[in-house]
């Protein structure tokens, strides 16, 4: 950010504009301050964005924490250790020909600065498969204090070294995740923390020459309707453009990452994918400026197929964005259990991954059509109270 203070005759009054005035002699120059964008990154930011939201493609979530990837671990019996981690996640990066379906892979930042197994950089390898590196910036949720029993999301201070940190080792754009819980309240208290957090950390990224990710997630918790959902998505997203704005961050540089417009868990009346679509794009129409490149969704522990299906069911038509994919366990789940942690089912593993990449990747061109697909691909796969 910088600050221009103009001083041109032009923004001033003219003398027969000033009704009712006597003149004062010693008058001072009238001086019209306003905030301009220093701009170091704005057409690599637009041009980042627009790659990532590109036809046919969309991002594979792979930032779980440490703690976090070693309960994926651990549910197919692999202690969590370093060298673990960095099999699976080699095993994801180096699948053939992942780069047709997937434009970004989000990573933590132990993954980053990683290598694979055989010694080649994890940025590198991605790059190679023209998949764009990104990176999860924020620290994790914590209690807010004064509300009801709801989250903040931590890691504003020491943002901006980081994120220059992350540029220079390849990275070119970030997450941060905000949630938003809708048996707790939400609080007009949590919805405005988790609005602002996501303001200054877009306008820092963006800073830093990386395209933020902008995510509050509404969680599935609860047995509320799809109309609560669709009430409290409206509140959330007025808010963060709200605060967007006011911090200066530019629309054309910036990916979202909502959660899709569903009933709670645990309500008995359940949605089609027609009715996702339906609702999900009232909100995006009413809410998301078509200055916004990309819609990436996130599954939020939907099935492997409920959330394919969900993603074609609002492609059915064109929208102003890229409306897309940005799935964790929605595109590993399988991968995961087919490779079981042996280095034989690895191939296994890769393809299960590309089957659910290309279906994806279909979804987004609104031409999926669901056949074939394995039990195991339409088991659920909700977390009460998700984290990572």
């Amino acid at each position: 950010m910088a600050s221009a203070t103009l001083l041109k005759s032009s923004f001033l009054p003219k003398k027969s504009e000033w009704l009712n005035t006597r003149p004062l002699s010693s008058a001072q120059p009238m001086a019209v301050s306003f905030t301009v964008r220093a701009g170091a990154y704005t057409d690599e930011l637009v041009k980042t964005a627009k790659t990532i939201a590109s036809p046919g493609r969309g991002i594979l979530a792979m930032d779980e924490s440490n703690a976090t990837c070693g309960k994926r671990l651990a549910s197919i019996g692999l202690e969590n250790t370093e060298a673990n981690r960095q099999a699976y996640r080699t095993l994801l990066v180096t699948a053939p020909g992942l780069g047709q379906y997937i434009s970004g892979a989000i990573l933590f930042e132990e993954t980053l600065y990683q290598s694979t197994t055989d010694g080649k950089k994890m940025v590198d390898v991605l790059v190679g498969q023209n998949i764009m590196p990104g990176i999860k910036v924020d620290k994790g949720l914590v209690p807010l204090a004064g509300s009801n029993d709801e989250s903040w999301c931590q890691g504003l201070d020491g943002l901006a070294s980081r994120c220059a940190a992350y540029y220079q080792q390849g990275a070119r754009f970030a997450k941060w995740r905000a949630v938003v819980s809708i048996p707790n309240g939400p609080s007009a208290l949590a919805v405005k923390e988790a609005a602002w957090g996501l303001a200054r950390y877009a306008a820092i990224a963006q800073d830093n020459g990386l395209v933020p990710i902008v995510e509050p997630e509404i969680l599935l918790d609860g047995d509320h309707g799809i109309e609560r959902s669709f009430e409290v998505s409206q509140k959330v997203w007025a808010e963060v453009f709200f605060y967007m704005a006011e911090n200066n961050v530019m629309y054309e540089g910036i990916l979202l990452k909502p959660s899709m417009v569903t009933p709670g868990a645990e309500c008995k009346e359940r949605a089609t994918p027609e009715q996702v679509a339906e609702y999900t794009l009232k909100l995006l129409h009413r809410r998301i400026p078509p200055s916004v490149p990309g819609i990436m969704f996130l599954s939020g522990g939907q099935s492997e197929v409920e959330a394919t299906l969900n993603l074609n069911a609002m492609n059915q038509s064109p929208n102003p964005w890229h409306v897309s994919f940005s799935y964790a366990r929605a595109l590993q789940n399988t991968c995961l259990k087919t490779w079981g942690g042996r280095p034989e089912n690895v191939k296994a593993a890769q393809d299960a991954l590309l089957v659910r990449a290309k279906a994806n990747s279909l979804a987004q061109l609104g031409k999926y059509i669901g056949e074939g697909e394995s039990a195991e691909a339409k088991e659920g796969m909700y977390v009460k109270n998700y984290s990572y």
